[in-house]
């Protein structure tokens, strides 16, 4: 019998192993995140952890994980969209767009419901939610179909995620380049950094905060997770994921709560641990065994992409876009706000920065909505 705080405390441990692995060279484009559930996999496939469901497990799929998506959606304040800039905007919706079409073409093209199983839905509103938002909605939609207790299937979706996001990181570099060689676009003649509006930058990992804003963070989360679940009682047509995630985006419209110092951090914490608990899932004989099922995702995703990235450059050509917003458009749809804001460092287009962590910040407020959608459509069309 496990005793719950040693759970807790190899879990713990893991996270500051991962993170400090991270740092090395060779694994850092790896990522805390996917190196958490690897590490906890192979102990609890060694028998340090159990691999079966304990109090702690269910604690922190219950509690845990709402928690730190809830606190990560504090950052998305929709008042700040108007500084994205009418192209940004409009590309990305259009990237949005291109990643519906690429779910519901992959599903076809791979007859996901014979070769995922039952749970195909749910990997389609998964990868609907990620390519349209980022991590957090992906987590999102998982939690609530139970994706995340089907060890096996998480970890192979999460690694195909992982490689296709680094791929596609170097498509957007390399194309907006070669485009603008090929055909020319007029850039703009002013390029400021417009990303620091004196509140600093929301997404790195590190932050400073106060008991008190420890103290409301914990009072804002605890209370609209407890009032979620009582909406999901009354109303339980309405999934509690949804609930939760609207309660955090109106508060996150108060500029009082979308300043609130250390959401960012703790959220991502409370993801590692909750990543890890996925990982404790993982029976790797039988992940070995079903490798075929890694290749099928990562066509899937494949195919997905590639039809996204077709009609968002398709559209933005046809409309002489300029090539850089169309790749960071693109990337804050595949990769999330931070590395679109990373890819507008790498271009050299400072003042494309802020837009693109606005519409990357939008991705998160839209994308468990659609993931929810797309897979409902699919589980009863």
């Amino acid at each position: 019998m496990f005793d719950s705080l040693f759970i807790l405390f190899v879990l713990c441990l893991n996270v500051v192993i991962c993170e400090w692995l991270a740092r090395r060279p060779g694994l850092h484009h790896i990522g805390t995140a996917l190196l958490v559930i690897v590490v906890t996999a192979i102990e609890a496939n060694l028998g340090i952890i159990p691999t079966v469901e304990t109090p702690i497990y269910e604690g922190i799929f219950g509690y845990v994980a709402p928690f730190s998506l809830f606190l990560l959606l504090l950052s998305v304040n929709l008042k700040d969209l108007r500084q994205a800039g009418l192209p940004m905007l409009t590309m990305y919706l259009i990237g949005s767009v291109g990643t519906i079409i690429g779910v519901l073409t992959s599903v076809w093209a791979f007859s996901a419901p014979q070769t995922i199983g039952t749970l195909f839905y749910a990997l389609a509103g998964m990868f609907t939610g990620t390519y349209i938002g980022g991590s957090v909605n992906f987590h999102a939609v998982a939690l609530h179909y139970g994706v995340s207790k089907a060890g096996n299937l998480f970890i192979a979706s999460t690694a195909a995620d992982n490689i296709m996001t680094t791929l596609w990181m170097i498509v957007t570099l390399a194309v907006p380049r070669f485009l603008q060689q090929r055909f020319p676009r007029t850039l703009p003649t002013t390029q400021t950094d417009t990303t620091d509006k004196g509140g600093g930058n929301p997404y790195q990992d590190s932050e400073t905060m106060t008991p008190n804003d420890l103290a409301l963070l914990l009072a804002l989360g605890i209370g609209s997770i407890f009032l979620s679940k009582q909406l999901a009682a009354v109303v339980p047509g309405v999934p509690f994921v949804l609930i939760l995630t609207t309660m955090a985006l109106v508060l996150a419209q108060f500029r009082a709560i979308n300043r609130l110092r250390g959401s960012r951090l703790l959220g991502l914490f409370g993801i590692y641990i909750f990543l890890a608990v996925i990982g404790a899932y993982c029976d790797i004989a039988a992940l070995l065994r079903d490798g075929q099922l890694a290749i099928i995702l990562f066509g899937m995703i494949l195919l997905l992409v590639l039809v996204h990235g077709g009609i968002l450059f398709g559209i933005g050509a046809l409309f002489r876009q300029d090539w850089a917003v169309l790749g960071i458009a693109s990337q804050a749809n595949i990769g999330g706000a931070t590395s679109a804001l990373a890819l507008a460092k790498s271009l050299g287009r400072p003042d494309l920065q802020l837009p693109a962590v606005l519409v990357g910040t939008l991705g998160n407020a839209i994308g468990t909505y659609l993931g929810i959608l797309i897979a409902e459509l699919l589980r009863t069309g």
